[in-house]
């Protein structure tokens, strides 16, 4: 199966050189996501928002490769504040909480002081009831 690319249009995709996901036969691969809304590129000032907002833009492009949140089998975060994290926690399990993939968070600064969390995901694409 041929790897494919797939893209936010965000501005720093292009400007850094790098893809939102890859798809790589049944992996896929979603970029480190922070909670910018895409379509404004604005970010919201509260933790717990950039978390829900990074969560709906890994949703989207799961979708876009043939998958949802279900297929995580791997999250990693990342956060500059470790204050930061027990809030993200009931906005991790409404998005993982079903799949409950392995998963690992670390302390470490982000691209820009406004960013106060950045999620990555792997999934793998799965056969569904109905799929041939």
């Amino acid at each position: 199966m041929a790897r494919s690319r797939i893209s936010s249009g965000s501005r720093f995709e292009d400007e850094i050189g790098y893809s939102r996901a890859v798809v790589d036969g049944d992996w896929i691969f979603v970029s480190g996501t922070t909670g910018y809304d895409y379509a404004t590129m604005q970010i919201q000032p509260g933790v717990v928002e950039q978390c829900d907002q990074a969560f709906r833009n890994i949703d989207t492009a799961l979708r876009q490769a043939g998958a949802r949140l279900e297929d995580v089998v791997r999250a990693t975060f990342i956060l500059p504040d470790r204050a930061d994290w027990p809030p993200c926690w009931p906005v991790v399990k409404k998005w993982l909480g079903r799949g409950r993939p392995a998963s690992t968070m670390f302390i470490a600064g982000l691209q820009t002081p406004e960013m106060r969390i950045e999620i990555e995901v792997t999934a793998r694409l799965r056969r569904r009831e109905g799929d041939k």
